[in-house]
């Protein structure tokens, strides 16, 4: 996973890779993103620092960098993968949105940054080790109730494996899990592609599918989990909510290709964390983001407000079961977001994401009432996009987190819809693995 501020660079050209997912074929949103509207001028001043900080030093290094392959000669770690990547595409520059230079507020402008708030089931996440070197447990928690499961592993090893979530119950009884939402993307060295296939999987919809664990029996999550083989530099990726009746362990785990998982999981052992220590158990796996202040266009101009920024957007913390140990998810990775911004029944606003780290691929919804939730590539009709975005200096970073951004010619923008006010809007948007954090909504008059 790519964490923090400035999070690690990203990947790749989209390959041709098979996916699955569970019980949902893949649906992808056909219109093409319409560049942005102009915003109205303002402060020349403004915008002329702004231009001068283009020129200032680079990116900060990340807060937190991956951990290196225990091995030279097996397959390399996402963080070298991807620059080697994007040293052969650096040819292949985002598109650029043709802007004049803009100031933007951060929203709301009159009071403190937008108020939100955790609910919701037990979020298990996996992704310590990231960069798998030996079989083991990779994750292992006791739930019961609304709860969802994310793994993002990859596979240094130098044979096949595979991975698998297994269910069992907790306290000797039958217990009944229904699985409600989820999806995959089948297993690939192209890091960028699955994060951005596994959360188009995930938002594509609804999926319904009881699972019965018996007396002293496993289960698997997915059953297809078996026959999933990561080869050596494969990267696996997923997200599943569930609901169980009763106490169940869930434990994610890495088995040689020819194993048994359950039998594998019987004699196995929990892997050791990796330096990054991104895995845990956190309770409130949803977020909801809205605001007291009502959003009119015509009066308020163009907004935005950060996500998963660990300053006006904090990172989760929980606990790691192995080990008792207290963590924090940096990235807020697994979290759901339900960004329910108020606006004037009048007014008719255009909503678009910029990421501010570095390559970006992923997918949310957008449901209004009486119309069914869509889902939205973000970026559309490209595999990334946030490569073509010059570098910040420290005081262009310092004032957009103080809540002053500047939107240029080279902010790059995807385009999330226009939307009269006059029917509440809801998006839904989770950090996507593999990508660079945070990122900005912006909110604009709609021409």
């Amino acid at each position: 996973m790519k964490r923090r501020k400035k999070i690690a660079a990203g990947l790749l050209a989209c390959l041709v890779s098979g996916v699955f997912f569970s019980q949902n074929a893949l649906a992808r949103h056909k219109e093409a993103a319409p560049a942005p509207a102009a915003v109205q001028q303002t402060a020349e001043a403004a915008v002329t620092v702004a231009e001068t900080d283009k020129t200032d030093k680079g990116k900060k290094e990340n807060k937190r960098k991956k951990a290196e392959p225990v091995k030279q000669n097996a397959a390399v770690g996402i963080q070298q993968k991807v620059a080697e990547i994007l040293r052969e595409h650096v040819a292949q520059n985002a598109r650029k949105n043709v802007l004049k230079s803009h100031v933007m507020k951060m929203w709301p402008v009159e009071s403190k940054p937008v108020e939100s708030k955790d609910e919701g089931g037990t979020l298990l996440f996996s992704d310590s080790p990231e960069s798998v070197t030996e079989d083991g447990i990779l994750y292992q928690d006791t739930v019961q109730g609304e709860a969802r499961i994310l793994y993002y592993h990859l596979n240094s090893s130098d044979s096949d494996k595979k991975v698998a979530v297994v269910l069992q119950s907790a306290d000797g009884q039958p217990a009944i899990v229904r699985v409600t939402r989820g999806g995959a993307c089948y297993p690939s060295p192209d890091y960028l592609h699955v994060g951005k296939m596994t959360q188009m999987a995930y938002f594509e919809g609804e999926t319904h599918g009881d699972i019965y664990i018996g007396r002293g029996r496993h289960r698997l999550l997915q059953e297809n989990m078996d026959t999933t083989i990561l080869h050596p530099g494969d990267l696996v990726y997923g997200v599943y909510d569930f609901a169980s009746n009763r106490p169940i362990k869930v434990s994610v785990i890495m088995y040689p290709a020819d194993a048994n998982p359950f039998e594998f999981l019987e004699q196995a052992h929990v892997l050791p964390k990796d330096e990054q220590r991104l895995r845990g158990t956190f309770h409130g796996m949803n977020r909801i983001v809205t605001s007291s202040q009502v959003y009119d266009p015509a009066v308020d101009g163009t907004v935005y407000f950060p996500l998963a920024d660990d300053i006006h957007d904090h990172y989760r913390t929980g606990i790691d079961a192995t080990d008792g140990s207290a963590v924090t998810n940096y990235g807020n990775y697994g979290v759901l977001y339900k960004l329910q911004i108020p606006v004037a029944k009048d007014g008719a606003v255009q909503y678009y994401l910029s990421p501010l780290g570095g390559v970006y691929a992923g997918a949310m919804t957008v449901e209004r009432e009486t119309t069914r939730r869509r889902m939205i590539e973000t970026p559309y009709g490209r595999p990334y996009f946030g490569d073509a975005t010059p570098p910040e200096s420290d005081a262009t970073q310092k004032a957009r987190e103080e809540g002053l951004a500047i939107l240029t010619d080279t902010t790059e923008l995807t385009d999330l819809g226009a939307y009269d006010g006059d029917r509440p809007v809801t998006f839904e948007f989770s950090p996507p693995g593999a990508s660079n954090l945070p990122i900005n909504i912006i909110m604009m008059p709609a021409e």
